[in-house]
């Protein structure tokens, strides 16, 4: 399904400013697959999405799709196979638009528009039921505007907009670090049902240790542009909260060692 092969990207290369974000990362997903993925701020996993999603294009190295190469696609092309939801809610919609014209811009993703009716009888109809399934009591409110509606509930709608047209690949990004605890835990379970239900390949990147241990049959952990743990099946389904953060310790105290063996070494040459 995804195929990632040694990419790489740095950012402001040959500057002070310069930031190795991907370094020679490879990973495949399996179709159906839902991948958490974790890492401290910069370890390049939201990174990692962008360089799927098609936001640059990567430095080195290749990524395949549903068969096909996108290394080189952009960003609007890998649309027609990739869903996306970002962590803030008011992007990925258009505020001004009523929650059925963004539904119905969803419908029509990759497709050719033309001229004519976007809400078709059926399509409002379709709009209706699966509004009601989110349990948020919006289908009765499908002309309002989007901008009008609270953070949990515009996630909401951007997430059923995202898997309107069950896409090859959904990429959550960290979508609920901007919501109260209530609303994140309303988008979460409606995430988890979404992807079971249409059995979408998915990839998440979360800060949550609790939804990082709870979803997903496979976790990688990422670190300085690389990925330094992939925990799949039975060892996945073992993880707490607590492992987790008992991994990121160890990787705290590497970190701190190896700045000492670099003071230490600076000192003997001084």
């Amino acid at each position: 399904m995804l195929e990632v092969a040694n990419i790489s990207k740095t950012f402001s290369a040959g500057t002070p400013n310069e930031v190795r974000a991907l370094q020679q990362v490879s990973l495949t997903v399996d179709p159906g697959s839902f991948v958490i993925v974790i890492g401290t701020n910069g370890s390049g996993k939201s990174t990692l999405l962008n360089a799927v999603a098609g936001g640059f294009f990567v430095d080195a190295g290749s990524i395949r799709l549903a068969g096909h190469d996108v290394t080189r696609w952009p960003e609007h092309r890998r649309a027609t196979l990739v869903g996306r939801v970002f962590q803030n809610p008011f992007s990925g919609t258009a505020p001004d638009m009523s929650i059925a014209e963004n539904l119905a811009l969803a419908a029509r993703r990759g497709c050719w528009r033309g001229l004519g009716w976007a809400l078709r009888r059926d399509l409002a109809d379709a709009m209706h039921e699966r509004v009601r399934r989110l349990g948020l009591g919006l289908e009765n409110r499908l002309d309002n505007a989007m901008g009008t509606l609270s953070g949990g509930q515009r996630q909401a709608i951007t997430l059923l907009m995202a898997t309107w047209l069950k896409p090859q690949l959904l990429l959550l990004d960290e979508h609920t670090a901007a919501l109260d605890p209530k609303s994140a835990d309303q988008v979460i379970r409606m995430s988890e049902e979404i992807v079971a239900r249409d059995q979408l390949t998915t990839m998440m990147v979360t800060h949550s240790m609790q939804q990082a241990a709870n979803l997903g049959d496979r976790l990688v952990m990422m670190h300085r542009g690389r990925i330094i743990h992939d925990f799949l099946g039975a060892e996945k389904r073992r993880l707490r909260a607590d492992d987790l953060l008992a991994r990121f310790e160890e990787v705290r105290r590497g970190e701190q060692l190896d700045e000492s063996a670099a003071e230490m070494l600076r000192r003997a040459y001084v």
